[in-house]
């Protein structure tokens, strides 16, 4: 079995969260004080505008940017089918950990039937606000605690997946039958399997009492407001990660070590005992070697350890794969040396997408493979190795040309969404003119302003390389435009300039 670990920092200004699985990280998280994510939370709030057009409408719950909410999230009247983001039967090649998706629900309706602007309405974040589009939220409430998640209005019972024997699916379903009110919901989460049956009926009753307490708040508050907050990353992550078969939590703080282990010990002794305070001297991220995943996770390129690497590149619109051999020649075929590399990029390829948590449309580039048997293989391996991200994803079969088209979950920013900025001085291109483009640009400027500009003495300014070209390697072109105008040049170099900034002016 893979070891796996959780390794929480915790300082004053943010928390910072990896899961390392065989030694290697996989998951990263990250809040800042600041700024946190408010994925989880409950809002009372109100319908500011109503689009029939886009069949959904935008929701005021006091923000700076109102919420979207699209028909398809919105619960009607006595309406008690499960929805997507809660099937627990839906293909198992999509499936998340714990059924918490939320996608599109697919059934007829009108928005306008549904909700009308100044409709005050209680709604769950499901998604948080990235780039310039406000947070997406939905109608369809859920309460995740240790063992199940509960859903107030949906009458339903669901067991995770990943509970496989149906002697334990069975105890587990009739369990939750008989501890839940009418009317309510419960998904089983994986880390129910096996668990004595008074821990998981608290669970759900813990629940209970929540939503009551949420409902109560809603009924005496005024929209726009915020009406359940969810749990703080360090809380969060080990709720959700817990499950997954973890040696241990270490964590770098005392009082928030004190209070994870006041936490885990209401669900069981042995959880907490799994909590160990870090106290050594390095910095507990550089003892993991987890400082330098994430410098290596904000690069373009990933190398393999065969030899072969990845080229990651993210636009706004979706994000492309590419696989390349680089120094692996292989021993045997060429056709072997393809296959080899392709598979042993499947693996990096998924622990790159979960540690980078990059969403939307995904174009994974493997090497062209002629024997359409080698194609299964490197799918069929991609499929295995999604099973492993808690994101719901689908892929499509290899194409002829070695492509994959495949989307996962987004309900976050990305990690370099996170922790970076588009550069101010490319503007996010990742390329600026080169120094001989530059020089090329203000010879030709200049041509412009000698035939409008009656003076005969000009200055330019420029970045030193561009004034270095223009003294230098170019001077002959700027004697030339001097000689045929009859004009006068002076050339300044300016360290602070961009390279790609100039400045022409005529001087008396």
């Amino acid at each position: 079995m893979v070891s796996k670990q959780l390794v929480i920092n915790c300082t004053t200004f943010e928390t910072r969260v990896a899961l390392i699985e065989g030694g290697q990280v996989s998951e990263f998280y990250i809040e800042r004080n600041k700024e946190r994510g408010i994925v989880g939370s409950i809002y009372k709030g109100k319908i500011v505008r109503v689009l029939p057009g886009m069949q959904s409408a935008f929701i005021d719950i006091g923000l700076d940017r109102a919420a979207f909410l699209y028909g398809g999230d919105i619960q009607q009247g006595d309406d008690t089918e499960l929805p997507d983001f809660l099937d627990e039967d839906r293909d198992k090649k999509s499936q998340s950990d714990d059924d918490e998706e939320r996608p599109h629900r697919h059934r007829t309706f009108r928005i306008t039937d549904l909700v009308k602007e100044g409709q005050e309405l209680l709604v769950q974040v499901a998604k948080d606000s990235i780039g310039t589009k406000g947070a997406r939220v939905t109608t369809y409430l859920s309460l995740p605690g240790r063992y199940v998640v509960l859903m107030p209005s949906i009458n339903h019972i669901g067991v995770s997946r990943r509970i496989q024997t149906e002697e334990e699916r069975s105890r587990l379903r009739g369990l939750v039958q008989r501890a839940k009110p009418d009317g309510m919901g419960v998904i089983v989460r994986t880390a129910s399997e096996n668990v004595d049956d008074d821990k998981i009926t608290a669970d759900v009753q813990f629940l209970v009492k929540l939503w009551e307490s949420i409902r109560q708040k809603a009924q005496k508050s005024k929209a726009p407001t915020l009406v359940h907050e969810d749990l703080n990353l360090v809380f969060r992550a080990t709720r959700d990660l817990l499950s997954r078969d973890l040696d241990r939590i270490v964590i770098d703080d005392k009082a928030a070590y004190e209070d994870l282990v006041r936490f885990l010990n209401r669900f069981s002794v042995k959880l907490g005992a799994q909590v160990q305070l870090y106290q050594g001297d390095v910095p507990v991220f550089d003892a993991y070697g987890i400082e330098m995943e994430i410098a290596r996770a904000l690069g373009s390129k990933v190398w393999l350890k065969s030899g072969g690497y990845l080229v990651i590149q993210q636009t706004e619109a979706l994000t492309a794969i590419d696989v390349n051999t680089g120094r692996f020649v292989g021993s045997k075929s060429l056709g072997d040396t393809i296959a080899k590399t392709n598979l042993e990029a499947v693996k990096e390829i998924v622990l790159q997408l979960r540690l980078r948590n990059i969403g939307g449309i995904i174009i994974l580039d493997f090497i062209d493979m002629d024997r359409p048997d080698d194609r299964d293989r490197v799918f069929f391996a991609l499929v295995e190795e999604l099973k492993k991200d808690k994101a719901k994803t689908s892929a499509l079969r290899i194409s002829e040309m070695g492509l994959v088209q495949m989307t996962r979950k987004r309900t976050e920013e990305s990690l370099a969404q996170k922790l970076t900025i588009s550069c101010p001085y490319c503007d996010g291109k990742g390329e600026v003119k080169s120094p001989i483009t530059v020089a090329y640009d203000i010879i030709r400027e200049l041509v412009r302003e000698f035939a409008k500009v009656s003076a005969e003495n000009f200055v330019v300014k420029a970045h030193p390389q561009v004034a270095d070209r223009l003294l230098e390697d170019d001077a002959e072109f700027v004697d030339e435009i001097k000689t045929r105008f009859a004009k006068r040049v002076a050339i300044r170099a300016v360290s602070d300039f961009h390279l790609e900034h100039y400045e022409i002016a005529a001087m008396r």
